[in-house]
């Protein structure tokens, strides 16, 4: 099971609700791709700030190891120890970029994947939420020959819906 932080982007207007399409969850722990391709990921996820102190961390580390007359081997490892680093922070540098751009930490889910954490999340934040009055759906009564259960075309419900005792 893995564990995500939940990000809520900043609101655009006043009094306007989070838009749950733009919810960031953030995986803790180990990222593969953080590690094998750190620049790029980086690029990939916009972290521009902390791409630019990983280019010149990059840089002075190969500069000092440079001066100091230390072989390829040490130069290779001190590299792969680097990328280790941020393979283990990545969630972390991602985390920094997403609060320095002023989103807010919803909250922490446990789910076996990315969906599961985000099903578990948006049953419990729907469930708090102060519930609206819901629009009314008009129902069409069996006596005037629909079958039973028929929506009006003016509703919001949009798909196909299993009838009692109806085929399959």
């Amino acid at each position: 099971m893995s564990i995500y932080t939940v990000h809520v982007p900043p609101a655009r207007a006043q009094d306007s609700a989070p838009d749950p399409q733009r919810f960031v969850f953030v995986r803790d722990g180990f990222s593969f791709w953080a590690f094998l391709l750190g620049p790029l990921w980086m690029l990939w996820h916009r972290l521009w700030l902390v791409l630019i102190g990983y280019v010149v961390l990059v840089v002075l580390l190969q500069a000092a190891l440079h001066v100091l007359g230390a072989s390829a081997s040490v130069t290779f490892a001190a590299g792969v120890l680097l990328a280790l680093l941020v393979g283990l922070e990545a969630a972390t540098l991602r985390r920094f970029t997403l609060a320095r751009r002023h989103w807010r930490e919803a909250g922490i889910v446990v789910g076996d994947d990315l969906e599961s954490a985000e099903r578990r999340f948006f049953d419990t934040w729907i469930s708090d939420a102060p519930h609206a009055p819901a629009s009314p759906v008009t129902v069409v009564p069996p006596s005037r020959g629909a079958p039973p259960g028929t929506v009006t075309p003016g509703s919001e419900i949009i798909g196909l819906f299993p009838q009692p005792g109806g085929s399959r």
